[in-house]
């Protein structure tokens, strides 16, 4: 079904629906109401800002105006098959239903097959986790005792790494290991002891078990950091340096990241040696999503046109992004009231709980799910119809990651924010 654009000029109706809306308001404003049906809106206070609180900033929400031309196919240098890896590696790829390496893949893994420090900076669903567990396995697999440790910034990202890296791995006699926040620690400690070839986690439990010698990175020789800005952002530097100073000082570092600020440009100074740089970055938001804004003039309710939205057939598979663990909660269990079912996933919550979450959306036993920023970064979702993004993102990177979990591979997604009204 086409989607039609929310017009100021229009009569507020959306496209293909009987449904109406607040129409646009021609100004944007800073404030939230003090109430909503689902809860206290989040006080806004000095030094915790929005992006999207200007117009300059509310448009870059928006795509409908920009005239795009088709862009050219990508076609990759090399095929998996003339990848120089073992046989049965090449197997379970095609097993998996991968054809033809993404750009960030047909660039990166030759340069990871021969050792070197990358860096690869690409947009969100390009395939940057198959573009370092590829070649590492394959390294693995050829260079007797060599382990790889991997950092992501969440919980979930790191489960997902585990599974990709099962599947490619698959018969090949090594296994991985995940050593996560918000899971029995005892669990990991057994693991650990079996010296898992592949260990994946987040910072903050990497250094747990590194001071209760649980683990010992000294037989380490390589490192993965994915998504390194959101652990940048998420104020794991310290955690990051002091989990590297543990390792082999002569290490094979992989890089990913999807921006490339100061800050980025400063860790690859300081943690990679004469790195290759690879850019696939085409644009800061990818063409399949279709980006538009909502703005809900004041004395409005933004959570009854959220409800009208969700009521719609045509948003099959959403994913609603607030902006604290406590508006997330309560948000999903106002929906879930009214017959929409919904799903939360946020730092309060267990691993198991976020896991089960997270599976009963990817399933469609639910088809909304209430997040805050910790879905936004690597998640990969599969048909997410649309994106909303009920509480403004701190930023615009964040903007970035969370419309990229829409959109993804060949179908077209799109991406709604709530701008709040004077």
């Amino acid at each position: 079904m086409h989607i039609g654009r929310w017009n100021h000029q229009s009569t507020g109706s959306h496209a293909g629906s009987n449904k109406s809306f607040p129409p646009h308001s021609p100004r944007d404003g800073k404030r939230f109401p003090s109430h909503s049906r689902y809860g206290r809106a989040p006080i806004r206070r000095r030094g915790f800002g929005s992006f999207g609180e200007t117009e300059a900033e509310i448009s870059k929400f928006m795509n409908k105006t920009v005239v795009t031309t088709e862009e050219p196919v990508f076609v990759p240098e090399h095929t998996f098959s003339n990848f120089d890896i073992s046989a049965h590696l090449k197997k379970n790829i095609v097993t998996r239903g991968y054809e033809l390496p993404t750009p960030i893949q047909d660039k990166a893994i030759p340069h990871t097959l021969l050792g070197k420090d990358v860096v690869g900076l690409a947009e969100t669903g390009t395939g940057k986790t198959a573009a370092f567990l590829i070649p590492l396995i394959d390294k693995v697999m050829k260079q007797k005792g060599e382990r790889v440790l991997i950092m992501a910034p969440t919980r979930e990202l790191a489960v997902q790494t585990e599974r990709e890296l099962a599947g490619f791995a698959k018969g090949l006699g090594f296994r991985g290991m995940v050593a996560v926040g918000g899971a029995n620690i005892g669990s990991q400690i057994s693991q650990l002891k079996h010296d898992p070839a592949f260990v994946i986690g987040t910072p903050g439990r990497l250094k747990d078990l590194i001071e209760r010698r649980a683990l010992d990175l000294s037989g380490f020789g390589t490192v993965v950091l994915d998504e390194a800005d959101r652990m940048l952002d998420m104020g794991f530097i310290d955690d990051m340096r002091s989990i590297l100073g543990k390792m082999r000082k002569e290490r094979h570092t992989l890089f990913f990241s999807a921006t490339m600020g100061k800050d980025i440009q400063k860790l690859i100074g300081d943690f990679l040696k004469q790195p290759v740089i690879i850019s696939v970055k085409q644009r800061d938001t990818p063409a399949s999503v279709d980006q538009d804004v909502i703005r809900v003039p004041r004395g409005k309710d933004k959570f009854e046109i959220l409800v009208a939205l969700l009521k719609d057939r045509e948003f099959s598979k959403v994913l609603v992004f607030g902006r604290t663990k406590f508006g997330v909660e309560k948000l999903a269990k106002a929906l879930s009231r009214l017959h929409i079912h919904a799903e939360s996933i946020h730092g309060n919550k267990t691993q198991g709980a976020r896991q089960r979450a997270l599976e009963a959306f990817k399933a469609g036993k639910v088809s909304v799910l209430v997040a805050t920023d910790v879905a936004a970064r690597g998640l990969d979702i599969p048909a997410v119809s649309h994106v909303i993004n009920y509480d403004l993102p701190s930023t615009y990177e964040d903007y970035i990651h969370r419309i990229g979990r829409t959109g993804r591979a060949s179908l077209k997604g799109r991406a709604l924010t709530f701008v709040q009204g004077r």
